[in-house]
């Protein structure tokens, strides 16, 4: 059992936890609790610890599953030190980065995909992650501006999704945009000048939506360069919609043309 917060094990998740550079160099990222590493790809856990109180009071199941990992047991002080959480649920993970190529992100005829520019919120792109998944989301692209997805926060909000959404980050998204449309694929920039609303486009076909910065929204370039302006009504005086609320209102509403479609 690992009893010391200076344990150099501890330290290393420590920096995988809070710098993005350590788990850019080593290729991993933190996961904690018991849900999200039930979720993870069996080959991609590399380290598994836990505390003695979860232990206890665990599973068989959840006891098997750690078994199977070689689980370190490491006290409260230990667990509390090396998770970003303020209360942490009593296991963490160090799991494989994953690499996705560009080919993989956009392969496939029925295309939907979410281009996020400079989108500084963990949380927000967490949540964008999850709803991408829901929406049926075929992959997500980035820029290299945009937060890190293997931020902790990010990680939590996308309760899983982190396993199963293909992503990449590219340096120009305008130039992608153009990829994209070499490939038959329409992007729909989110935009206020936008003067069609959002559900008056056909998404049963290839299909891409831009969502921009939280504070800023699309830079002119990026906006300029896409296929289409979708607006998305609102009333009130509320002059600009959340991110996450953005992309999901737009996925969802790609989800339901399609879902009907083959109805």
């Amino acid at each position: 059992m690992i009893t010391s917060v200076n344990n150099e094990r501890v330290r290393k998740v420590v920096s995988y936890v809070v710098k993005s550079k350590a788990r850019k160099e080593n290729g991993v990222f933190v996961i904690e609790g018991m849900k999200m590493l039930r979720e993870a790809p069996v080959l991609q856990v590399r380290e598994v610890y836990v505390t003695e109180n979860f232990l206890k009071d665990a599973s068989e199941d959840d006891k098997e599953i750690l078994w199977r990992y070689g689980a370190v047991t490491v006290t409260a002080e230990v667990m509390k030190k090396m998770a970003d959480t303020q209360t942490p649920q009593g296991v963490l993970a160090v799991i494989s980065m994953y690499q996705y190529s560009e080919e993989e992100v956009l392969e496939g005829e029925d295309n939907l995909l979410l281009i996020l520019e400079n989108i500084q919120d963990p949380g927000n792109l967490g949540t964008m992650l999850r709803s991408s998944e829901g929406a049926g989301v075929t992959g997500v692209i980035l820029s290299k501006g945009s937060a890190d997805i293997y931020n902790p926060k990010v990680i939590r909000s996308t309760m899983g999704s982190i396993f199963r959404m293909p992503f990449i980050y590219v340096e120009d998204i305008p130039k992608m945009l153009k990829k994209l449309a070499g490939r038959g694929i329409t992007t729909y920039a989110a935009h206020l000048k936008g003067k069609k609303n959002y559900d008056e486009f056909d998404y049963t076909k290839p299909t891409a939506f831009l969502v921009g910065n939280e504070g800023n929204g699309l830079s002119k370039e990026t906006a300029d360069a896409a296929s289409e302006y979708v607006l998305i009504p609102m009333k009130g005086e509320v002059e600009s919609m959340n991110a996450a609320t953005s992309a999901a209102i737009l996925t969802f509403e790609a989800s339901r043309q399609r879902r009907k479609k083959v109805l």
